[in-house]
């Protein structure tokens, strides 16, 4: 039997937008001729996985239709959220469509996940397809690249689960690291009869109103309209609270393969910065008397870019009315100013410039000075700075 996978794709994307009215979704946001929904579907076209099934709501519906048309993707089903219950009432009821047998595995994938090494990725789902129970659960585990509190943990022992951390503070994630704790993905594996089972068992107001939200859903051109009355009387929990963290019969599956859920500046940053040579373009570079600037893409109210900034140079002392800032230093070591602060920054380390702030970038060093900038926000202009002060008299 072929895995079904089932791609989760109801997230809001507000960590990347806190204070904008209108959010972009980060599944389908373009990040150059590719979207993170785009990237999942082509890694579901492999010959392990049946036809995908998409979970979503209808504000998202012409979105993850054209992106199904794009990706050449003919065979599929859609299920429609009527409200926000968050991921334990989105993984029952797509799980309880009547075209799913009972012992069918399936592959949880989130919308918004970027896998490098996929063939290591689905090497490890077929290799544990054999295992699956009608109880058990397996979650896929990355192995942390740096002790980020940006992602939760778990701990293992004989690759079983025995405890979940949530988004730990940097020191007490190092000391995960050094018990051998892995990044929770978010991604599970288990058979549909294995849902059913755990959902009865733990949380049977879900099993009963998300059921009864299928029960009665409309079914038109590939797509279940989840009976409102129903599944908003579904409590609003994750999968994890809801579930893993009730159940003992949690494998890990751990994987050593680069991984981020973009969900941060400084993620997608690291990923501008990663791929580089396949945004830069001659026609896009900028010199200043402080050394130069290219543009590496022009996204939709971002634009990320790459400051070089020469031995001695030195910034205006500026602020802007309509973007904030986020910095990546990947290379030299920046003074940086930051309204009535002064400090120096090292390489992979971050800085967040606020709408408004007055800041600058110094380079008193030998070596020079490398930043991948994301600027956000409305209008991504020259035009927009404010400079108070410059040693090259562009005040």
């Amino acid at each position: 039997m072929k895995i079904r996978p089932v791609i989760l794709c109801g997230g809001a994307g507000t960590r990347l937008w806190p204070n904008a009215k209108k959010h972009q979704a980060k599944q389908f946001i373009e990040f150059g001729n590719w979207t993170l929904l785009g990237k999942t579907l082509e890694r579901v076209k492999a010959s392990i996985f049946d036809a995908p099934i998409i979970s979503t709501n209808a504000k998202y519906l012409r979105q993850v239709k054209q992106h199904l048309k794009k990706h050449k993707i003919r065979k599929f089903k859609i299920v429609l959220e009527p409200a926000k219950r968050n991921t334990a009432p989105a993984i029952l009821s797509t799980a309880l469509i009547k075209d799913i047998p009972n012992e069918q595995p399936l592959m949880f994938l989130a919308a918004d996940h970027l896998i490098d090494k996929v063939g290591i990725f689905n090497k490890a789902i077929k290799k544990n397809q054999k295992k699956l129970t009608q109880n058990n659960i397996f979650i896929f585990g990355i192995k942390p690249t740096i002790p980020s509190s940006e992602f939760g943990y778990f701990l293992t022992k004989n690759n079983k689960v025995i405890r979940f951390v949530e988004k730990p503070k940097e020191t007490r994630a190092k000391q995960i690291i050094s018990k051998k704790g892995y990044w929770n993905s978010g991604m599970f594996y288990l058979r549909k009869d294995s849902i059913i089972n755990n959902f009865k068992k733990y949380q049977p107001n879900i099993y009963r109103n998300c059921a009864k939200a299928v029960t009665k859903a409309k079914y038109k051109s590939n797509v279940y309209y989840l009976n409102k009355q129903a599944f908003n009387k579904s409590a609003t929990k994750s999968f994890d609270y809801a579930i893993l963290e009730k159940t003992k019969e949690i494998n890990a599956i751990k994987l050593d393969i680069p991984w981020s859920d973009l969900g941060s500046w400084k993620e997608i940053c690291k990923m501008y910065g990663k791929n580089k040579r396949q945004y830069f373009n001659k026609k896009n570079v900028f010199y200043r008397p402080w050394g130069s600037y290219v543009n590496l893409f022009n996204g939709k109210e971002f634009l990320i870019k790459e400051l070089y900034v020469k031995s001695k140079g030195i910034l205006s002392l500026q602020k802007h009315h309509h973007r904030a800032e986020h910095w990546l230093i990947t290379h030299g070591k920046p003074k940086i100013t930051l309204n009535k602060k002064c400090f120096t920054m090292k390489p992979n380390e971050t800085i967040f410039i606020p709408l408004g702030a007055i800041h600058r970038i110094e380079n008193p060093y030998k070596k020079p000075v490398k930043i991948i900038e994301a600027q956000v926000g409305s209008i991504l202009k020259e035009t927009d700075i404010v400079r108070y002060k410059d040693i090259y008299g562009r005040v």
